[in-house]
């Protein structure tokens, strides 16, 4: 399990890099556009293709196609192996292709399903933003391609390539906020462009790794060749089960067209500062143990299985909880330093605050739901996740509708907050289920032993929460202090709170005896 702890420390540090990377992209970004209609669309438009790629690259495909990858890799000849990564490659480009072809062309289409409210609102961007698509539309396919890259290199044990490869989209996209966009008659239109050309960059960065294992794929295309196949049949639940988080927060997007201009870019901060700590324990976490699971089912060994699945769990958890609570407690000072810039205002932290504290309330099910879906996965079952998932998007639709309706009829302020309250709530539903499911088939067995352990680090952790809390309380300034300080002064305390929360939390965990051994 050391192995497991080495493996997840490299990914977290690749993605650490990557999501400071990106949170200094969104920085840069909030202080070069106004939150409003271009930026309304700029995210719109983005955040299409890129769910896209978390749906067939990153979730279904990398779900379905790394269990096969590694049965391939245990059981069967070098051969076989290479011959079912042409013919996957093969099968990927030719999808992802017309995917891409069919986006650009429809753009108007899918931008109207996806965003109607933007035809009803003055002041919003609709023409913009089906420009923008049509230019970050190709995006998913090489993304996508670099996913697949990606999945191999995992399978080998190159974690570290796959993981900082993220980081590379940051750096282009900084290039066309800062020098390519005053250059352009429409400057957010340097940004899409920068998106495009991101993905590229990334599918390029990886081949060099790919060709170090001597795995690059030749791209045959044969739907009928079993592998190919069997990653299909294994696909297309997974389609929907391995991304139910991205499904809502399209919801969302499709929702906040309909309200106040600039809720969607509020949301858009909220979420970026939710999926720091989510790619860096969640996705980390589940990068590893996806391989390691289908490992230990191939290898017919449940009892390994379990003990890696509760692990995972615990040490999810164990850390998910703490970035939770510090998310609420930090949310004002966050979105201060982040948006009161001179280009967006005390207004726009507000806004963002309400819904990133929201947002965060769901961080721990988010988390849980990157460690809990794994463990379907590698067993190859994925009509679980999926009627799971099933319920968690019609809970989401409902609760949207309970929480935001009222909240924007009766004119409270921040409806939006509404809608991130409710991908919260779905969230804790889907990941209650899943465990539900593991346990209900014993996939995931619960001993006395494991019971014992849970027990202990359970009060381990209310007692570090409450003294990592008291700490945050007692040195945070009041939110004046954060309306008037200036940028420099604002992320020095920030940094300052960070560390004492991280610091007082796990030098609280280590005196009451929880060591790196006892969470993996």
């Amino acid at each position: 399990m050391s192995k497991l702890l080495r493996s997840g420390a490299v990914i977290s540090a690749m993605t650490m890099i990557s999501r400071v990377l990106g949170l200094v992209r969104d920085l840069v970004f909030a202080s070069y556009f106004q939150i409003g209609g271009v930026t309304d669309a700029f995210f719109a438009a983005f955040r299409i293709p890129n769910l896209l790629r978390r749906l067939v690259a990153e979730g279904a495909f990398s779900l379905a196609f790394v269990p096969v990858l590694v049965e391939y890799k245990e059981t069967k000849s070098k051969q076989a192996l290479h011959d079912l990564l042409d013919h996957v490659a093969g099968m990927l480009a030719a999808i992802l292709l017309a995917i891409s072809i069919i986006g650009v062309v429809a753009a108007p289409i899918v931008m109207f399903i996806f965003t109607p409210g933007f035809e009803t609102k003055a002041d919003a961007r609709p023409e913009l933003a089906v420009e923008l698509l049509r230019i970050t539309f190709p995006y998913i396919f090489f993304i996508s391609l670099s996913a697949l890259a990606g999945g191999i290199l995992n399978t080998f044990q190159r974690f570290a390539v796959p993981a900082f490869t993220p980081v590379l989209l940051n750096v282009v996209l900084l290039i066309s906020i800062i020098w390519v966009s005053p250059h352009f008659a429409e400057p957010i239109k340097a940004v899409a462009w920068g998106v495009l050309l991101g993905g590229v960059v990334q599918l390029g960065f990886q081949i060099p790794a790919l060709y170090q294992i001597g795995m690059i794929p030749k791209f045959k295309f044969k739907p009928g060749h079993p592998g190919v196949k069997h990653v299909l049949k294994l696909m297309t639940p997974a389609l929907f089960g391995s991304s139910v988080a991205q499904v809502n927060l399209l919801l969302n997007t499709l929702i906040a067209s309909f309200l106040t201009v600039g809720s969607m870019s509020w949301l858009y901060y909220s979420d970026r500062f939710v999926e720091l700590p989510l790619a860096i324990i969640g996705v980390a976490i589940g990068t590893v143990i996806l391989p390691k699971l289908s490992g230990d089912h191939a290898n017919k060994n449940p009892l390994q299985f379990s003990s890696t699945l509760d692990s995972a769990i615990r040490l999810a958890l164990m850390v998910g909880i703490p970035a939770m609570l510090g998310l609420m407690l930090l949310a004002k000072p966050i979105m201060s330093f982040a948006l009161d810039n001179g280009v967006n205002g005390w207004h726009d932290v507000e806004m963002s605050r309400m819904s990133l504290m929201t947002y965060s309330l769901g961080l721990p099910a988010f988390i849980l739901v990157k460690v809990l879906a794994p463990g379907f996965y590698s067993r190859q079952d994925t009509k679980t996740p999926v009627k799971i998932g099933i319920i968690s998007v019609i809970s989401n639709i409902v609760l949207s509708g309970l929480i935001v309706y009222p909240w924007y009829t009766l004119g409270f302020i921040g409806p939006h907050a509404g809608l991130a309250l409710a991908t919260a709530l779905a969230g804790y539903i889907n990941a209650g289920m899943l465990f539900y499911q593991l346990r209900k088939k014993n996939i995931y067995q619960f001993d006395a032993e494991r019971k014992a352990i849970w027990v202990k680090d359970f009060f381990r952790l209310i007692v570090a929460l409450a003294v990592m809390m008291l700490f945050v309380w007692w040195l945070n300034p009041a939110d004046n202090w954060w309306q008037n300080a200036g940028f420099s002064t604002k992320i020095l305390r920030l940094i300052a709170l960070v560390i004492v929360a991280v610091g007082s939390y796990f030098g609280m965990l280590f005196l009451l005896g929880v060591r790196r051994q006892g969470l993996v």
